[in-house]
């Protein structure tokens, strides 16, 4: 039997928001549903703290959850999460701001080598060589009541994240890599408020290619799903696909008759809508050429594809053999976005790119820089080994 703070009143939230603000370290986890709603809907918080110390807050049952997003945005703890997106997420939306001093143990992982991203049970698994039951990954954290052993299983998301945080700590010491992840977790928090803030239309899946007239077509039919999703607080995507948005982006139709000739759009819903989706296209269509959202490049369109290819592969070697996670470091974009940066093919006022930037600079960009400058080669090593590649300089 797990010992625990069963929190289900707004009472017992404040005594424990009392208890919590003496604490040097919190960690926590969320369980959450998104199936259903427009927004993920928030069923429970797990919290760890001094000396084994745990509680479970039943979001559902709390009025008000404000009192602890407060108390985690604030004050000197270090809070300690895995995998927190949408615990960053949640604090954002409910007080607008960052939890304080934000240690992300999967991104801490990454740095010192392990996978990226790495799973709880991974984790446990690889650091404490402890094994976590995954029986309840399919629960319904709505459902009431919740069963102890489902209350059990939440707890365990958050009972070793101390421990496993102190480990990942005392190896990222040893590598010299403590400002680098701090840095790593600034630029991470900025990325996810970016992300919920704005572009978000540019996720919607099947638009890589089409012209800027088009893709001002997908963000106004992105913007009324929103609006109406919200609306009706159900999710996006049973308002209207993706597919469908993409659709319309390339067809361009502003009448609302043709448009049903549209597999996908003959649903009763959807037909009423067809007036509004109609003025969408029409707003885009009237938009100026410089309101025009700009389309990415597409993958593998220019001359240096194969190039970005051989130095995204090198990139991975060169990650491994400083004991970092490839997945972490960059993407073959990242690459792209190098190469154009070295071969004059970027505006001189642009930001730097990526990896030639802070401790991805120091691990990859140079290296990849030696390469691009004919200064280093890569040769083939032991062919069996997990690090068959090596760098070495060249003869001048």
């Amino acid at each position: 039997m797990v010992n625990y703070d069963d929190i289900t009143t707004d009472r017992q939230l404040a005594d424990l928001c009392d208890e919590l603000r003496s604490a040097t370290s919190i960690e926590f986890d969320t369980e959450f549903v998104s199936e259903r709603t427009y927004r993920p809907q928030l069923c429970l918080v797990q919290v760890a703290w001094a000396n084994g110390r745990m509680a479970v807050i039943d979001t559902l049952a709390v009025s008000d959850v404000s009192p602890f997003w407060k108390l985690i945005t604030e004050g000197d703890h270090e809070t300690v999460v895995h995998a927190g997106r949408e615990e960053l997420a949640f604090a954002l939306a409910s007080v607008g701001r960052r939890p304080q001093r934000l240690f992300d143990v999967q991104i801490a992982a990454g740095m010192v080598g392990y996978e990226y991203p790495a799973g709880w049970g991974s984790l446990n698994s690889k650091i404490l060589g402890e094994k976590i039951n995954k029986g309840e990954t399919r629960t319904n954290w709505h459902h009431r009541p919740l069963s102890q052993h489902q209350i059990e299983y939440a707890l365990s998301d958050v009972v070793n994240l101390k421990l496993i945080r102190d480990k990942l700590h005392e190896k990222l010491a040893g590598l010299d890599r403590v400002a680098w992840f701090e840095d790593e977790m600034r630029a991470w928090q900025d990325s996810v408020e970016q992300t919920l803030s704005r572009d978000r239309w540019r996720r919607v899946s099947r638009i890589s290619g089409l012209s800027p007239r088009s893709l001002a077509v997908v963000r106004e039919l992105w913007q009324w799903r929103e609006q109406e999703a919200e609306r009706r607080n159900c999710p996006v995507k049973r308002v209207l696909r993706d597919d469908l948005i993409a659709e319309l982006a390339k067809r361009r139709i502003s009448d609302p008759t043709r448009m049903m000739a549209v597999r996908g759009l003959d649903r009763g819903d959807l037909k009423r809508a067809a007036p509004a989706l109609a003025k969408c296209v029409s707003r885009a269509m009237d938009l100026p050429e410089g309101e025009l959202p700009r389309g990415a490049p597409r993958e593998g369109a220019t001359p240096e594809a194969l190039l970005v290819q051989f130095l995204f592969s090198a990139l991975g070697s060169i990650c491994r053999s400083a004991k970092i996670a490839p997945s972490i470091v960059g993407t073959v974009a990242d690459v792209r976005e190098l190469v154009a940066h070295q071969l004059g093919m970027r505006q001189h006022d642009d930001e730097p790119p990526a990896l030639r930037s802070g401790w991805r600079g120091e691990i990859v960009g140079n290296v990849i820089d030696e390469l691009l400058d004919g200064k280093v080669a890569i040769r083939i090593g032991n062919p069996r080994s997990g690090h068959p590649l090596e760098f070495v300089p060249t003869e001048k």
